[in-house]
């Protein structure tokens, strides 16, 4: 989905105009990292840790991955097509929100544009009169999803393409239907695919956003880092190999930029393809990329594809209830729920209630949060979720047991985050501590909690 794009010479000048769609306050090269904070809009994105992106359009009917723009509208012919279907089957994997692909890069549109004639009017699916992005909008609030939507810039259709200044026209008037016409929007995605050498007007494109959608949170690949309020892993393997700050560097300025981490739910392909049963991911495959996701601080895509019928294929239905069946067993009761009396500022951090979190003692930069259960428990996975409203404070971290009459570190690592899930061999005790070893400032903790793992996972596979 990603190659490099082509960016303006004036982009450091456009940012100082668009500052609202970057962070709360222009920060300085010598501003420590500390100081930049995440905006009401972000860290609610970031509590939402699970989205679906939909992608469905001419190359569902062509077997194909990269339409060229040359496609029959008339291959789009869903004769099935049930959005409630995909929506219920999207909820039970566990996800919060969907992303719809409204135009892919082949630039047939799902909805009924009045920029071109490429698009679901000129399809025999509902004689023309249909509007794909309007229903699995309805049904995705319907089942309790927030929704957003994809609208590729590169355009393999349309000739206003070869003219940047015609094609930014045509494209900023697609976004004001889109922006303007499908409620609030959770995520709008830039997709920086296929567009080497081509020059856009992303301002306008963000100024555009931030008009109509001012809530919604603008995710932009390595190519767009300028523009967007969430940046991309890197790569489509569903999986970060490294620490996730949120705050990095960009041109000199401090930007809080939470990582997104997106993945197909079949290997490689982003659309369906028949005969393609055998590229289904697995359950602990996908376990896996949830923990190397949203288990290391980052945001979790994954990739659905309704089929040629416009349905989710049986398979793919049940693999996304396995899926939610699953994380729901693994996670949502932790070891230490079982803790002896503690003060209220520990409890904070044992309740299952992220609303509520442990602070460290005012001024500090280690503190020890250390809870004691009513008898030895064993575990395997811990998991803990760092207060961000003030900023990612905890830099480095330890998790330790107490067995054989001493303190022993069962985890040692860097950076928390939204969510940090440690992985580690089974442990039994009764005294465990989180050891906040350096932290820029006072660490707050929202969940901290322990499980047992390695039996769930084994019955998976």
């Amino acid at each position: 989905m990603y190659r490099t794009i082509a960016r303006r010479a004036n982009t450091l000048l456009a940012l100082a105009s668009i500052a609202v769609a970057l962070t709360t306050s222009q920060n300085s090269p010598a501003q420590n990292a500390v100081d930049v904070k995440p905006t009401p809009q972000q860290t609610a994105w970031q509590d939402m840790e699970f989205g679906v992106i939909l992608h469905f359009g001419t190359n569902t009917f062509l077997d194909r991955e990269w339409g060229d723009g040359t496609a029959d509208p008339k291959v789009f012919n869903p004769t099935q097509l049930n959005t409630d279907q995909w929506m219920k089957a999207i909820k039970a994997s566990g996800a919060k929100y969907v992303v719809m692909v409204a135009k892919h890069h082949d630039g047939f549109c799902l909805w009924p544009t009045g920029q071109t004639d490429y698009s679901i009017k000129a399809s025999p699916w509902k004689d023309g009169k249909g509007d794909l992005v309007r229903e699995a909008a309805n049904a995705a609030r319907a089942n309790g999803l927030r929704f957003g939507i994809y609208l590729s810039p590169w355009d393999r259709h349309e000739p206003k393409y070869k003219d940047s200044a015609e094609y930014d026209k045509y494209y900023n008037a697609e976004l004001e239907e889109l922006v303007q016409r499908y409620g609030d929007l959770a995520e709008f995605w830039l997709d920086g695919a296929g567009s080497a050498g081509h020059v856009y007007n992303f301002p306008k494109i963000i100024e555009t956003l931030r008009t109509y959608q001012p809530n919604t949170i603008v995710f932009a690949d390595t190519a767009l880092f300028e523009y967007g309020d969430a940046r991309w892993a890197g790569d489509e393997s569903g999986s970060v190999g490294y620490q996730v700050w949120n705050v990095i560097d960009r041109h000199g300025y401090l930007r809080w930029r939470p990582i997104e981490v997106d993945t197909p739910l079949r290997n490689v392909h982003w659309f369906w393809h028949p005969k393609d049963e055998k590229s289904l991911k697995s359950l602990p495959d996908l376990l896996d990329s949830y923990e190397n996701s949203v288990g290391h601080g980052g945001q979790w895509m994954l990739g659905v594809a309704p089929d040629d019928r416009g349905l989710l294929p049986d398979s793919d239905v049940a693999r996304l209830r396995e899926l939610g069946d699953a994380l729901q067993q693994r996670y949502s009761h932790s070891l230490l729920q079982q803790h002896l009396p503690v003060d209220n500022n520990v409890t904070n951090a044992l309740d299952g209630n992220t609303d509520t979190f442990w602070s460290a003692p005012a001024g500090s930069h280690a503190a020890t949060l250390e809870v004691k259960l009513a008898k030895p428990v064993t575990f395997d996975h811990a998991m803990t979720m760092e207060w961000l409203v003030e900023g990612q404070q905890i830099q480095r971290y330890s998790i330790d047991a107490w067995t054989d009459g001493a303190w022993h570190t069962i985890v040692q690592s860097e950076a928390i985050g939204h969510k940090k899930i440690d992985r580690f061999p089974a442990v039994t005790a009764q005294r465990v501590r989180l050891n906040i070893l350096t932290s820029a400032g006072e660490a707050r903790i929202r969940e901290f909690g322990l499980f047992r793992l390695d039996e769930t996972a084994t019955a998976a596979k």
